[in-house]
């Protein structure tokens, strides 16, 4: 496979697009699967090192650094909670509100190796803000869908996946925390003529990471690097738009 697209390089950063399905680094239960750094560490070097990570099934910006003093640096950044990340989802159901926080505690599902469950106490906290964007009505008896940006404070495990489908609205096609649910051409647009094999018009986690801002480790200047939506995705939203009837709510983030 090769390397995923670089969204910015430098002499100390380099930023890659993660596709949806690529692991960041090794699977720990299977050691064989296909992973971002392996990918980098062959074509770069091993001095190429990522300082955060994102979900397999996720897309968008994955940040690396080149030097020492750069990965410290921006690791600095992370831990002390300065990055501002910004991911868009497609959520299932119609959130409440239009702005709104989800601060809940989170620790590995015991029960589920893998995924993470919501505690009271005995976890980790975890904050995200999320902003929803465009609402979007679908034919009776079939759910609504938000577009939505969600701003985590915070780093954890699956937090977004696990905040959405606290608060009512899972995430499409979470294969953890989600439905059933799934988004059909058919289901928005009247006199469906298609094909009778119907495929859905987004299959894959509709969570994509699409921005980071952070200070640059050399000229110490705030920098952002930012992903485009997945043609997928992007398709999903323009059908929604176009049939689904429902209007946008706040400007996009």
């Amino acid at each position: 496979m090769p390397l995923p697209p670089i969204l910015h390089e430098d002499d100390v950063l380099v930023a890659f697009d993660k596709p949806s399905g690529l692991l960041i680094a090794p699977d720990r239960w299977d050691k064989s699967r296909e992973n971002l750094m392996d990918l980098v560490h062959e074509r770069m070097g091993h001095g190429v090192a990522n300082v955060h990570r994102i979900d397999a099934d996720t897309s968008g910006v994955v940040l690396c650094t080149k030097t020492k003093p750069a990965l410290d640096f921006i690791s600095g950044q992370f831990q002390s909670k300065t990055v501002a990340k910004t991911y868009h989802a497609l959520v299932v159901g119609l959130p409440a509100a239009d702005e709104y926080e989800a601060d809940l505690v989170l620790k590995e599902d015991e029960a589920k190796p893998g995924r993470v469950c919501v505690v009271k106490k005995h976890g980790k906290a975890s904050v995200t803000r999320f902003r929803v964007l465009e609402r979007f009505q679908r034919a009776a008896g079939l759910p609504g869908l938000a577009f939505v940006a969600c701003h985590p404070l915070t780093g954890r495990t699956h937090q977004i996946r696990v905040h959405l489908a606290a608060t009512g609205t899972p995430i499409l096609n979470d294969p953890f925390y989600g439905n059933e649910t799934v988004l059909l051409l058919s289901d928005l647009k009247r006199g469906y003529k298609g094909r009778d094999d119907e495929k859905p018009l987004i299959a894959r986690l509709a969570l994509h990471a699409s921005e980071l801002t952070f200070i640059h480790p050399v000229t110490r200047e705030p920098m952002t690097v930012a992903s485009p939506l997945p043609n997928e995705f992007a398709v999903a939203l323009k059908y929604l738009r176009k049939f689904g009837s429902g209007g946008r709510r706040a400007g996009r983030s």
